[in-house]
């Protein structure tokens, strides 16, 4: 069978399990002109036409839209789409193609031309395949674990214009798993003490943790649902299909005392996690409470948020099986599904294939075959999650005929720092449509967390739609860059080819976007400092920016932008530093040793916290008060203060997975990361005037300790930005620049 054939046929099969389309055409087009007044507002927002007709799709599933009219006289311009996603992503077309206009997390230009641009021909553009996905189980943490209404609801927005049509609502799942354990037998305090913080609700859901920086107050769960129910109503209004969670075979290890006969296996650790917080418990597949279990909440879950029949579940993410052998692990895999089946029997299982890339010693050819053929065909559906980099349909054979979602994963811990494989990207969703009997239905990003690299994401939200590559990225990247600050530049048009050619540009299987700068590392005398690019590239850049800053200095984007180079020109800055001062101290050259430190730490530092200062979305504050917001008491406002630190520092209680989450914002640099250089380079220096070998171990036990007292700290930080960013990033290269070209710093 030929590949586009072996495809469409998949996802015809995954799609009627699914049962198409939430909502009729009338609430999801009126869905879209409520979207379009809250963008444009009211009165621009009149002059578009928008509707959605089913019949617009020449193919059933792969979403249509059809754009026409416009060009004054009171003439409105017509969106048609066959869905409310597809008439939304059509929209955003006209916006973009037609009125260089952009729309972003860090803010949208929209600055429409007046009359508005006619469409000169009729057209109709639809999508090669039926998916276009988003979010990872971590984004819930790493990102969403705070937001109100007002945010997600932007969220929504952007999905819909993005064309995003399946996306996960994770959100209120505990408050079902609350109902379920008692249900059960278990008392309110074990299930207080089995329910993670917050901030690791992720690892949670996916079995890595337990109790970690709980427990959850109990008007998390009340709010929780409250968000559940506004969020799926937008999703499905929109015609976006919710993935809802189903049972993977956790359990409480509080179970085993209402049922102490239950079957049950300890797994291993996780995260450098004692079994205090990891080792979960897994019921086995044959045990007669796993079907009671998974059909319980199932039942109860699909009773409060209704359902659309796609469900995920991560049964071994990040941890080895209790066994290797291919009956247990197709046990195991269908054990799952037949619960989900016992509740919905059209139910399509949604799983990340990041187990089988991450630990691939494991997961060898007949391991992967026994979990794969042990759904039906067409009703498993697997996200190849970091395909930009380490594509595994390669290397099964297109997942031996199970349907799966190219993803791009992009983003670690939701880490700042420029990044991106561009190329990678741009030609991965091609070629695996072109693999020997593809059975790729889908495009999807899944980034760890959001908020960074926006070009990333334009490009790959604007794949979704196409049937080839990009054929000039520069082109590409010239264009997003002019929509992005409504106006043309050659200075922001070269910055951004160098920023393309260099930061973007990193290939292979190294490639990942997870920052490990010594800028937000724990200092050592190895770290590494080397980059897949020409760090010149990047100070160039933040020279041509800097240069068009008097024409673009009021456009929200460039000052985003102006900010975000300045603060990777800094972060270079700190390696340069580093590396000087290493190398002096190696040389036992103590007057280069105190000057380097001293740059580092008093000058550079502050001067970065000072320029992130400039921004709100470069606060710690804002993160902050974000999560004291969803509080109800000052008790609970400092619990989930000290989630949220924890997550962006130690991770764990003896930092666990030490700075994984890492950030750069003002008062993160200045109350975080610079005590601990400052402490580094103190040892340093004490070490050459001494006499004696720099001690690792007790600079670690000493920067434990720092690490510590800023978690546990209740200093407040602002949450309104202070000072001009193009002025600070000014001083800074100033200060800088210079000696990078003489060749002194």
């Amino acid at each position: 069978m030929e590949a586009a054939a072996v495809a469409a046929v998949l996802g015809f099969l995954v799609l009627a399990a699914a049962g198409g389309s939430a909502g009729d055409e009338a609430r999801e087009a009126a869905a879209v002109r409520e979207l379009l007044a809250r963008l444009l507002g009211p009165g621009p927002a009149a002059a578009f036409s928008v509707s959605v007709q089913r019949s617009l799709a020449a193919e059933s599933g792969l979403d249509t839209y059809r754009l026409s009219g416009g060009g004054g006289a009171g003439a409105p311009v017509r969106v048609l789409g066959s869905t409310g996603v597809a008439a939304a992503a059509g929209l955003h077309r006209y916006l973009r193609d037609f009125c260089g206009c952009h729309v972003a997390w860090s803010g949208s230009q929209l600055r429409l031309p007046e009359p508005l641009p006619a469409v000169p021909e009729e057209l109709t553009e639809a999508t090669p395949n039926r998916y276009r996905y988003y979010q990872n189980v971590c984004t819930h943490s790493y990102s969403f674990v705070w937001w109100d209404w007002a945010r997600w609801e932007r969220e929504l927005d952007w999905m819909a214009l993005n064309g995003i049509n399946l996306a996960l609502a994770w959100s209120g799942q505990e408050a079902i798993w609350q109902r379920v354990y008692l249900a059960l037998g278990l008392t309110q305090s074990e299930i207080d003490e089995y329910f993670t913080g917050p901030a690791f609700l992720a690892w949670e859901r996916m079995g890595n943790l337990h109790s970690w920086g709980g427990p959850l107050p109990r008007s998390w769960h009340l709010k929780q649902l409250y968000l559940q129910h506004r969020i799926l109503d937008r999703m499905r209004s929109f015609g976006m299909i919710p993935v809802l969670p189903a049972f993977a075979g956790h359990v409480p290890k509080a179970l085993t005392r209402v049922f102490p006969q239950i079957n049950v296996t300890q797994l291993g650790s996780w995260g450098h996690f004692n079994c205090s917080y990891s080792c979960s418990f897994l019921l086995a597949p044959e045990d007669p409470l796993f079907p009671v279990i998974g059909s319980l909440f199932l039942r109860e879950l699909t009773k409060e948020f209704g359902t659309d029949h796609i469900y995920g579940a991560d049964t071994f993410n990040e941890m080895l099986p209790p066994s290797s052998e291919p009956s247990y692990l197709a046990a195991a895999t269908a054990s799952v599904y037949q619960a989900m089946i016992t509740v919905d029997p059209d139910a399509v299982w949604l799983l990340q294939g990041w187990l089988f890339q991450h630990q691939p010693q494991f997961w060898g050819p007949a391991q992967v075959r026994a979990v794969l053929g042990a759904v039906p065909r067409g009703r498993l559906l697997i996200l190849d999650l970091f395909a930009e980099s380490q594509p595994v349909y390669l290397r099964t054979a297109s997942f031996h005929g199970q349907p799966f979602i190219w993803c791009m994963l992009h983003n670690f811990g939701g880490n700042h720092g420029l990044f991106g494989a561009l190329e990678a990207v741009n030609q991965g969703p091609a070629a695996a449509r072109l693999f020997p009997n593809s059975t790729m239905v889908g495009t999807g990003m899944a980034p760890e967390g959001i908020g960074q690299n926006e070009v990333v994401y334009a490009l790959m939200a604007e794949l979704g739609w196409r049937k080839d590559p990009v054929a000039d990225l520069e082109a590409w990247v010239t264009s997003f860059a002019a929509r992005r600050y409504g106006v043309d530049s050659k200075e922001t048009e070269v910055a951004w080819r160098l920023l393309l050619g260099s930061v973007y540009n990193c290939s292979g299987e190294a490639c990942t976007g997870h920052n490990r700068s010594p800028l937000v590392r724990r200092p050592s005398l190895q770290m590494v400092t080397t980059v897949w690019y020409n760090r010149s590239a990047v100070f160039e850049a933040w020279r041509l920016l800097l240069a068009a800053a008097p024409t673009l200095a009021k456009s929200p984007t460039f000052r985003y932008d102006l900010l975000d180079v300045t603060r990777q020109a800094a972060q270079e800055l700190v390696s340069l530093y580093y590396t000087e001062a290493r190398t002096a101290y190696l040389n036992k050259e103590l007057v280069p040793l105190m000057r380097a430190a001293g740059i580092l730490v008093y000058e550079l530092l502050p001067a970065l916290d000072g320029v992130l200062a400039s921004d709100s979305r470069f606060l710690l504050g804002t993160w902050l008060e974000q999560a004291r917001a969803v509080a109800v008491s000052e008790t609970e406002a400092r619990f989930y203060e000290q989630n949220g630190r924890y997550q962006l520092t130690l991770w764990g209680p003896e930092g666990n997975i030490l700075d994984y989450a890492n950030k750069q914002l003002a008062g993160l640099v200045a109350g975080y990361y610079a005590p601990r250089w400052e402490l580094f380079m103190q040892m340093l220096v004490e070490s050459l005037v001494q006499g004696r070998p720099f001690q690792q171990h007790h600079f670690e036990e000493n920067a434990f300790q720092l690490e510590q007292s800023f978690v546990f700290s209740t200093q407040r930080y602002p949450s309104q930005p202070q000072g001009d960013t193009v002025d600070l990033a000014k001083k800074l290269f100033l200060k800088y620049y210079p000696r990078l070209v003489a060749g002194t710093l």
